[in-house]
C-alpha cells in the first residue's frame, strides 16, 4: 500500500494539472471501490473549482469551491495519473480498471486506475470533514511541528507492543507504513522488538530526527516502486534504491563502520527488516 511519500508524491504532481481549474466533465465507468463512489458524485463535481490539493495521512484531499471535499485513497493498487492537453501518453480512451475520469476547463485529464478496488473516491462537506470516519481517528502528521519527543513519550507510555508496530498506528501518527517503519527505526538505531514504552529520553529524540528525515528522503526520490505505485506522471519512484534495510535480507549493513547483516523477522504479520549489529 502506497505509504506517506508516495500520496505526498501523487499530491504535488497532481496540482498543477488540476489546482485552480474547474472539472467540466467527470466520469465515473465504476462505483464499487472499497467505499461505493456516491450517486451524486458527478453532479456534485462537474462546474465546480478545486481551490486547492492537501495530503491528509494517506489520503489525498481536493477542497471545492462548493465548500465539498473530494477524498481518494489509493488502497493497495490504485493510481492517479495526470495529462496536459499536449501529452504523448494522454490515453483517447479508458483503460480496463480506469474508474474514474475529470476533465478540466484547461484540457488537463486525471484518470484514477484501481485493478483491486481497494481504494477509494468519495465527497464530504468542509464542515464534517475533521470527523468523517476516514479521518476522525488519525493521529498527527509527521511533518509537522507536532512531532517532539514529549508527544511521542506521551502517546507510547502505555503502549507495550515492540516500537516497529506503534509506528504502524494511525492513530499515533500517520503515513507511516511498513517499508518506512523499518527505515527509520535503522537510521534511529533503535532495534523493532524494542517495547515501545520503553524507548529512552535520547532514543525518542533519534525517532523524531529519523522520521521525517526517512519521510522527505522517499518523498525526493519520488517514493518506492515495489509493485503497483506510480507518480501522477507514470514514472517509477526511486526510494527502493535507497533502501537501507527494507527488502535486503542476508546483505550487508549501510551504516557506516557496521559490519552487520540485514535480519528479517515478522512482526503484526508484516515483514521487518533490521541489523542486530547497529540497532540496540
Amino acid at each position: 500500500m502506497p505509504e506517506l511519500p508516495e500520496v505526498e508524491t501523487v499530491c504535488r504532481g497532481l496540482r498543477g494539472l488540476v489546482q485552480d481549474h474547474k472539472l467540466v466533465e467527470v466520469v465515473v465507468r465504476r462505483r464499487d471501490l472499497r467505499v461505493p463512489i456516491p450517486n451524486d458524485f458527478e453532479l456534485r463535481l462537474t462546474g465546480r473549482t478545486v481551490l486547492r490539493l492537501e495530503r491528509r495521512a494517506k489520503y489525498i484531499l481536493g477542497f471545492l469551491d462548493s465548500e465539498d471535499v473530494l477524498i481518494a485513497h489509493l488502497g493497495m493498487s490504485g493510481r492517479l495519473f495526470g495529462y496536459r492537453p499536449d501529452d504523448p501518453k494522454r490515453p483517447t480512451a479508458a483503460e480496463k480498471h480506469d474508474h474514474v475520469w475529470l476533465h478540466t476547463d484547461r484540457g488537463t485529464l486525471v484518470c484514477y486506475n484501481d485493478p483491486r478496488r481497494f481504494g477509494l473516491m468519495t465527497l464530504v462537506s468542509v464542515a464534517l470533514l475533521h470527523e468523517h470516519p476516514l479521518l476522525k481517528a488519525l493521529g498527527i502528521e509527521p511533518l509537522s511541528d507536532a512531532l517532539t519527543p514529549q508527544f511521542v513519550r506521551n502517546a507510547l507510555r502505555t503502549r507495550h507492543v515492540p516500537i516497529k508496530v506503534a509506528l504502524l498506528d494511525q492513530s499515533i501518527i500517520v503515513g507511516i507504513g511498513n517499508i518506512y517503519a523499518s527505515e527509520i527505526l535503522h537510521r534511529a538505531h533503535i532495534a523493532p522488538q524494542r517495547p515501545a514504552s520503553g524507548l529512552r529520553s535520547e532514543e525518542l529524540k533519534a525517532l523524531c530526527t529519523s522520521i521525517p528525515a526517512i519521510l522527505r528522503k522517499a518523498i525526493n526520490a519520488g517514493g518506492s516502486t515495489l509493485r503497483d505505485y506510480v507518480q501522477a506522471d507514470g514514472e517509477l519512484g526511486g526510494f527502493q534504491n535507497l533502501f537501507a534495510v527494507y527488502d535486503r535480507e542476508g546483505q550487508p549493513c549501510r551504516q557506516r563502520g557496521c559490519r552487520g547483516t540485514i535480519a528479517r523477522t515478522v512482526q503484526a504479520a508484516r515483514a521487518t527488516y533490521f541489523c542486530a549489529s547497529c540497532q540496540r
